[in-house]
């Protein structure tokens, strides 16, 4: 909280909006698009590489921020003020920063994959600032930006040496979806209990199964496309960016248009990012197999 006093001391009107703006790189949708531009049309080894350090170290998280349950700055400390905006953002505990998870995953995947050094030092910079950002915004102590980063960064060195440089998952593609099942659904019943016992509120356990159920699909998707659908990137940038768009759009669908027809309880937000994860990997490349050319 010391750290947290002494940045609020320098806080301007223009540095709030800078590291507003930093901060909102590190958004769920995002991720999600860039995992479905390298997926749908460029580099299927880099996405699933991606998309397990995402999910890992996404579950990893909220399975700390539901145990350790500890409460953000401004209600540690009654008499800190966070920035104004950036309130909306931060939802559910502080520890470990889920911000900090999400952009560490993203461009640091990104950062091992590319070549060239100042590539590698533009991602690392930016996941430095992400992090800063929460501090500054007063979201975050260094102790929840530090952990978050200290998983989340473990996650993708394995991840991607894993999937994507050495491919040592090839012929395990059951194994490895099975493995991923079964810790979304420990950490789905870890919830359950947590909340019918009254320790976490409604809105904390929601967090948690929506990363189950992305993190079930996933591993379900990942052994269905590789075994059994198995496409392949169209050629033209035109036929790209219209897979990309069509298959943004129905995803937004069913991510916002489930809302108020399922409704927000734990079971419909578990179902609703379980689908929209599935669309992704498994319904809209069966949908666009079908009429297309580019498969195996």
């Amino acid at each position: 909280m010391d750290f947290l006093q002494f940045l609020a001391q320098y806080r301007t009107d223009a540095g709030n909006i800078f590291f507003q703006g930093i901060t909102y790189i590190a958004q769920e949708v995002l991720v999600v698009a860039v995992i479905c531009w390298l997926f749908w049309c460029s580099n299927k080894k880099l996405a699933y590489s991606l998309g397990f350090a995402y999910f890992t170290s996404g579950l990893l998280v909220q399975g700390l921020k539901i145990t350790f349950r500890i409460p953000r700055p401004w209600v540690l400390d009654p008499g800190f003020r966070a920035v104004e905006s950036a309130l909306p953002g931060a939802t559910g505990y502080s520890f470990p920063s889920g911000h900090t998870q999400s952009i560490t995953a993203l461009l640091g995947t990104l950062g091992l994959h590319v070549k060239k050094a100042i590539w590698k030092a533009f991602c690392f910079l930016f996941i430095f600032l992400v992090g800063f950002s929460r501090m500054y915004l007063g979201c975050h102590t260094p102790k929840d930006v530090l952990t978050s980063f200290a998983v989340s960064i473990v996650c993708v060195i394995l991840c991607y040496h894993f999937f994507s440089k050495k491919d040592a998952a090839s012929g395990r593609e059951g194994l490895i979806a099975v493995c991923m099942a079964v810790i979304c659904a420990l950490l789905v019943i870890y919830t359950l209990w947590l909340h019918h016992s009254g320790t976490i509120e409604l809105a904390y356990a929601q967090d948690c199964v929506k990363a189950c159920g992305a993190g079930m699909a996933f591993a379900l998707g990942y052994y269905i496309e590789k075994k059994h659908i198995n496409f392949s990137a169209p050629d033209k940038f035109k036929d790209k960016a219209i897979r990309l768009t069509v298959g943004l759009l129905a995803a937004l669908v069913i991510q916002e248009g489930l809302k108020p027809v399922i409704g927000t309880s734990l079971l419909a937000s578990f179902a609703r990012y379980f689908l929209v994860v599935s669309w992704i990997l498994i319904l809209y490349p069966l949908l666009f197999t079908r009429f297309s050319p580019h498969k195996k």
